[in-house]
């Protein structure tokens, strides 16, 4: 079902934008769920990934590993963890890519731009959670309600 009149829900679309997007736009879209301590603790549910982070592999072949996040390859939509390598025939290791979407955060690198960001989204989180608790009708309000008629 389509909520925005104004964003297009063509597939052709989406994948024109997926593919031909520019990096600050790759970053956002490399987004990680983070842990449920992590979440608990930051009460958000996802960042974008970065170099440093501590992640366990959540699905695929790998599923289960964990390591540091050695590089955020925008342009490939992948990334690389430092145990996630396999042989080559010629002997070399290489990294295995991984998508953003399939790892879960397990510790974060903060630094002072992402303590910032990490604030300003639970802030807007609780903003929206007092909101929704201001629309709700409490048991008072509503034996008050019924008295009335």
């Amino acid at each position: 079902m389509k909520y925005n009149k104004n964003v297009s829900s063509a597939r052709r679309k989406q994948r024109k934008a997926h593919f031909a997007a520019p990096s600050h736009e790759r970053r956002k879209r490399m987004s990680s769920t983070l842990s449920t301590d992590l979440r608990t603790k930051h009460s958000i549910r996802a960042l974008p990934i970065r170099k440093d982070d501590e992640v366990t592999i959540m699905t695929g072949e790998h599923k289960g590993r964990e390591g540091k996040v050695t590089t955020v390859y925008r342009k490939k939509y992948c990334i690389y963890i430092e145990k996630v390598t396999r042989e080559k025939a010629n002997g070399a290791t290489v990294h295995i890519p991984i998508n953003a979407s399939n790892v879960q955060i397990t510790k974060l690198k903060l630094d002072k731009s992402r303590k910032a960001l990490i604030e300003r989204k639970a802030k807007g989180r609780a903003a929206k959670k007092g909101q929704e608790q201001k629309n709700k009708f409490t048991e008072s309000t509503v034996s008050t309600m019924s008295t009335i008629d």
